[in-house]
């Protein structure tokens, strides 16, 4: 069973590898790659902050148990 946080996970991987292969070709990027790029940003900047998110929560609920 896959919890929230590992599928998060498992999207920023797939994110920040489509970010890096955007870098991989030697030529100019174009309005459309740059455009994408900055999307898959924000989305990876989202996830992020969900992730931080559940770990904080998670923590504030061991420590009153």
């Amino acid at each position: 069973m896959t919890t929230p946080a590992t599928a998060i996970k498992d999207e920023v991987r797939v994110l920040i590898d489509f970010q890096i292969e955007t870098f991989g070709p030697p030529a100019p990027l174009t309005f459309s790659q740059l455009r994408e790029f900055h999307h898959r940003f924000e989305k990876i900047s989202t996830l992020c902050q969900e992730l931080n998110r559940i770990g904080s929560s998670k923590v504030q609920g061991h420590s009153k148990g």
